[in-house]
């Protein structure tokens, strides 16, 4: 009876050793076909005026493939054509530098996942559309900063305090305000995504810059509201805006710049106002003024 127990304990073993050999290969045997995805990525060169603009396909492993579309362009850029351009840096979503159209869908590419569902489907991938492109997916930003630039996106204060002296303090309600503004990383994935701003982006400020110029506007550290909404009293700076809302559809952030718009038009047109701040912090600047 000890020897047939022991035996059964060999072959018992033995059958799972061949069942984690068989399982083993299945895996080095999914592993070793290729899973080849087509890129269709938007060229041009300014240093060849004569070539217009043109798609070219470059097809990757992704078995050998990280699984964002940033790391599919990093390879294609190291191993297949080092003359594809594009701007990356952060690879988490927070520098916006990586920002394309992908799949018809203005995003970051660096928290862009390669669509594996459908191999045979090519992923095509433009730069931000209605730009000036400097070269490949590399869209011109110059006015898009001059945009940002025009709203003075700094803390205004009255008082002119030396720097340093104290803190601006606020209450926990005046800071939840600011939640889901401060956030916004400048990809210009809204603004591009906007038609009021295709067909009228010299004058309406689009927005990305809109949400950020509310972002001052509702703090309750600064003191130059009314100056920062007499700059906007146009028809086109913020008016613009039709509520068409792909800005809060497109960005790869979940933030929604068109409520701050309305925001914005309320006070503008007087339907709102900004409330008074919920800590009076005078006492603790005229403190720290004295010790100077």
């Amino acid at each position: 009876m000890a020897n047939e127990l022991q035996l059964l304990k060999l072959c018992k073993g033995t059958f799972g050793q061949f069942r984690s050999f068989h399982a083993s290969a299945a895996v080095l045997s999914k592993a070793s076909e290729t899973r080849n995805k087509t890129f269709a990525i938007y060229r041009w060169d300014p240093e060849k005026p004569n070539e217009k603009p043109y798609v070219k396909d470059y097809t990757v492993d992704l078995n050998a493939c990280g699984p964002m579309v940033l790391d599919a362009l990093i390879k294609i850029k190291n191993e297949m054509d080092p003359t594809l351009t594009f701007r990356r840096s952060c690879r988490e979503g927070i520098c916006g530098s990586c920002a394309m159209n992908i799949g018809g869908t203005n995003t970051l590419a660096c928290i862009s996942k390669i669509d594996t569902s459908n191999l045979s489907k090519p992923v095509k991938i433009y730069p931000l559309p209605h730009m000036y492109v400097v070269k490949d997916l590399v869209p011109d930003m110059n006015h898009f900063y001059m945009q940002y630039k025009s709203i003075q996106p700094w803390l205004q204060r009255k008082d002119a305090k030396p720097v340093g002296d104290a803190q601006y303090l606020q209450s926990t309600k005046d800071r939840d305000k600011l939640d889901g503004l401060y956030e916004c990383i400048l990809c210009a994935c809204c603004s591009t995504s906007c038609p009021s701003y295709w067909w009228n982006g010299s004058k309406y400020l689009g927005p990305a810059v809109l949400m950020q110029a509310y972002r001052w506007i509702i703090d309750s550290r600064d003191d130059a509201t009314e100056a920062r909404l007499e700059r906007m009293k146009d028809s086109y700076s913020a008016y613009r805006c039709h509520t068409i809302m792909n800005c809060t559809k497109t960005c790869p952030k979940g933030l929604n710049p068109g409520l701050a718009i309305a925001e914005i038009k309320k006070l503008l047109c007087g339907i709102a106002k900004k409330e008074a701040p919920g800590l009076d912090t005078t006492a603790l600047h005229t403190a720290g003024a004295a010790k100077c």
